[in-house]
């Protein structure tokens, strides 16, 4: 869990803006741990980031939660009127135009070009909504944290897809997002995770990750994303554990044996 200066660093706003978007309703503020202090889960570090980035293209705050909650089309037309508006104001403001014009584009309001093509081709291979939706907001953190990362970490990306097992067990996992899956989903989920995992391992990919993951605090709280995106998530990582691999961002061989 995150105090509110590591909510702030990691959405790239100061305190004092987090505490404003508390004030006025934007971010709900959690309620004190037994130590008196205010602690803040992976989700809020997603919603923060959205908020940032509508502010940070020029949406008035009165504006942001209505759009944060808006279907596509309300979205849409939303975006059409404020880019009418900044066209009428100073030169200064053309970023500004630009970006907000950018906001009908759906996914590239949170994550760069090069996640949205992933997404994009998630949903062409017929994974479910709310699988691709899950695997976005992780893509938010992920881009958060490391901007300038992404464009070297993802043609590995498109590149797993091109094995039936990955797609697989992302549709698997759009199933268990679904719809209240038994147990028989979920194994299955985990054992594709296991031969996947096994198959990297004996080519030796698992020792030489990124030293970017070596964020431990971070690739915990990717972690975390899994359990709060869905309850489920607890359940599967159980099920790994079972099967002697530990995590989910950073898998590593456990001392336990099926």
């Amino acid at each position: 869990m995150l105090t509110i200066g590591q909510l702030a660093s990691y959405a790239g706003v100061t305190v004092r803006a987090v505490r404003h978007y508390h004030q006025v309703g934007l971010l709900p503020e959690p309620e004190r741990d037994h130590s008196g202090y205010r602690t803040y889960g992976a989700l809020a570090v997603v919603e923060l980031t959205k908020i940032r980035t509508l502010a940070d293209a020029g949406v008035p705050l009165s504006k942001v939660a209505e759009l944060l909650e808006a279907d596509e089309a309300t979205f849409a037309e939303a975006v059409k009127e404020i880019d009418k508006s900044l066209r009428r104001e100073l030169k200064r403001l053309q970023a500004n135009r630009q970006q907000v014009a950018r906001l009908a584009a759906g996914d590239s309001l949170v994550v760069p070009p090069e996640v949205v093509a992933y997404l994009d081709r998630l949903r062409e291979l017929g994974v479910s909504d709310r699988m691709v939706e899950g695997e976005r907001d992780g893509w938010i953190l992920v881009a958060a944290r490391w901007p300038d990362r992404i464009g070297e970490w993802m043609p590995e990306k498109f590149a797993q897809l091109e094995d039936p097992r990955m797609v697989r067990l992302y549709r698997v996992l759009g199933d268990v997002l679904e719809a209240d899956s038994d147990d028989a989903t979920l194994e299955e989920a985990a054992d594709i995770m296991v031969e996947l995992a096994e198959q990297a391992d004996s080519r030796g990919e698992l020792h030489n990750q990124d030293e970017a993951f070596d964020d431990m605090p971070f690739v915990e709280l990717l972690d975390a994303l899994v359990v709060e995106f869905a309850p489920q998530g607890e359940r599967l990582l159980e099920l790994m554990r079972e099967r002697g691999w530990t995590g989910w961002t950073r898998l590593e061989r456990t001392d336990n044996t099926r």
